[in-house]
């Protein structure tokens, strides 16, 4: 019943197809089993692809190339920080390509300390985004995105990891962003501005939020918020609206991040009735309704790179860290669960050509050709997609029964796959229960996979029959 309702609370509204990015973040008091929930997707036309990343030890004095290119929107050149000597383990959705910054890109994923991420879009006023220096200097939303996951043990340490990284080496934007984090205690959002100026703010999520984030924002905050538990921010934030004339403290107004230096609407209306629901349902929210709310129709569209929930449960070890991805568009692709303690992903659901920046440029490399001959599990769910969305109104609905179907026998496996695992670890067999979660996550990967080729093969059978086939 809670699919249905989001879902027809979504067709009511159209979201402007130039938004990027969605995000949710639900604290642990609002749901119905104490888990914390991140959820969302990011807007790229390029390929995606599932990567386990493993824990890393770097040699010392080892750099990492960040930032933009001459061929970004606001033109930039690449810079070297260093890199700290060991990098945590995550798993996360890669991308090749987006305005001229470098591949592999990523907007997040989850971490060996169950610290979540996600990157949604939040323009920058006019103003800042003209004063972007030609070329601009500093890290990207995905050097940002990256390194959090790399080296965060908390959500406001991943925050404050940004800030910091911000200060230090500067933001190359694409027009403002904002991110995501969250572990099982409470969530940050933190929003870096154009302009070159080094601006940004980050504001806590406590336990008891709800956030749905199209675009990213933040509201009023205290002007001692560098002082102040629940806030962080750039030392500038306030004294540089006042010199531009943004902000006149003298009229006693509260400083408003989103009226200050963002375009001044918080979350666009249908967002915001989706964040209502989500209060409605408060104390009562499961890891359904969060999938649900991610694949929402108008919400969700072709232009969504994968679907993404991090399920963020109390007193769990490192290896149990839950993921669900879907490898395309969650509106007409499913849900799997992700292990951290796993470090396979099958070669359906790895980089393959179909939509990789450059590579229709070259022949295949000889290397790549066994992995290019398996299907591509973007490729698969993308086709589905492009099926349902020609004739939406026969096809979508049993598509999306089908779906939450096949995920809710997924969700109740996942306490026997859980404590399975659990008991092999505290037993000695570490070996034995990594297997068991490789072994879990890829034979269901490949089920999901089966189930998108069999529901478009029926469906190109039914739109041959009933419709032909569209013509450009």
């Amino acid at each position: 019943m809670r699919v249905i309702v989001i879902a027809v609370l979504c067709v009511m509204l159209s979201l402007d197809a130039t938004l990027a990015s969605y995000g949710i973040y639900v604290g642990k008091n609002c749901t119905a089993d104490g888990s914390g929930f991140l959820g969302g997707y990011g807007d790229e036309p390029s390929s995606h692809w599932l990567e386990i990343v493993p824990r890393r030890e770097h040699p010392a004095g080892a750099k990492i190339k960040v930032g933009a290119t001459n061929k970004a929107s606001y033109p930039g050149e690449l810079i070297e920080i260093p890199q700290v000597r060991v990098t945590a383990k995550y798993i996360t959705m890669n991308y090749s390509a987006f305005a001229g910054f470098p591949a592999p890109l990523t907007n997040g994923g989850l971490n060996e300390h169950h610290v979540a991420g996600r990157d949604i879009w939040s323009p920058s006023r006019d103003e800042l985004r003209k004063m972007t220096p030609n070329p601009q200097r500093g890290l990207n939303y995905s050097d940002l995105s990256r390194i959090a996951m790399e080296r965060a043990k908390t959500a406001r340490e991943a925050a404050r990891i940004v800030g910091d990284l911000i200060d230090q080496y500067g933001y190359a934007t694409y027009g403002g962003n904002s991110h995501l984090f969250a572990d099982a205690n409470e969530g940050w959002v933190l929003i870096n501005f154009a302009g070159g100026k080094g601006l940004w703010v980050a504001e806590r999520l406590g336990p008891d939020a709800i956030r749905v984030s199209r675009p990213g924002y933040i509201g009023e905050i205290p002007s001692d918020y560098l002082k102040h538990p629940d806030f962080m921010g750039s030392p500038n934030l306030i004294s540089f609206a006042v010199e531009q004339g943004w902000f006149d403290p003298q009229q006693n107004q509260p400083f408003n991040v989103n009226k200050v230096y963002g375009d001044g609407k918080l979350r666009h209306e249908l967002v915001e009735l989706m964040e209502q629901r989500l209060q409605k349902l408060r104390g009562k929210i499961t890891l359904t309704d969060i999938m649900a709310a991610v694949r929402a129709p108008e919400v969700t569209r072709e232009t969504a790179g994968y679907g993404q929930v991090a399920q963020l449960r109390p007193n769990v070890r490192p290896e149990l860290g839950l993921l669900w991805v879907a490898p395309t568009s969650p509106l007409t692709a499913p849900f799997v669960p992700w292990y951290l303690g796993g470090t396979e992903v099958p070669p359906e659901f790895a980089r393959h050509r179909f939509l990789t920046e450059d590579e229709p440029a070259k022949f295949q490399d000889t290397e790549q050709r066994g992995l290019e001959s398996t299907h591509y599990a973007f490729q698969v769910f993308k086709r589905l997609f492009y099926l349902v969305d020609e004739h939406r109104d026969p096809f979508l609905p049993t598509v999306t029964e089908t779906l939450v179907g096949f995920e809710s026998q997924l969700v109740a496996e996942q306490n026997f796959v859980s404590e399975t695992a659990e008991t092999l670890f505290q037993s000695g067999r570490a070996d034995l229960a990594v297997r068991s979660l490789n072994f879990y996550s890829t034979t269901r990967a490949t089920e999901a996979l089966r189930l998108g080729q069999d529901l478009a093969t029926g469906i190109e059978a039914q739109t041959k029959t009933r419709f032909g086939i569209r013509r450009p």
